[in-house]
């Protein structure tokens, strides 16, 4: 069974940057694409980006420009540099490939 942790939430200011990672434990994980969703509290659960097994990485309109998705195969890492965090990025952050869930990181933006 293949597990997958996320972490790097925590509360920074509106302005500010997160660096989440997602990490698998086993090299499955490179042979897939891996996504990044989130739900904030009382709303759906959102797409946010995808990087492919080659690297090629898609984000959803309102993540463009400030969201960056990256990939460490060696490590059996997905990255999700977040900068220009708005308050409406507060969410649950999940990690996900294959069948494959995290339990999810908080992150939150507040002053």
């Amino acid at each position: 069974q293949v597990q997958v942790v996320e972490s790097g939430g925590d509360l920074v200011q509106p302005g500010g940057s997160l660096r989440l990672s997602c990490a698998a434990s086993g090299s499955i994980v490179n042979s897939y694409g891996v996504n990044w969703y989130r739900q904030a509290p009382g709303k759906q659960r959102e797409w946010v980006a995808t990087i492919t097994d080659s690297g090629t990485s898609n984000y959803a309109e309102s993540m463009k420009g400030r969201f960056t998705i990256s990939r460490d195969n060696a490590k059996k890492t997905v990255y999700l540099q977040m900068n220009s965090l708005k308050p409406e990025d507060t969410a649950t952050y999940y990690c996900q490939f294959k069948g494959y869930w995290g339990q999810g990181t908080q992150g939150t933006v507040s002053s």
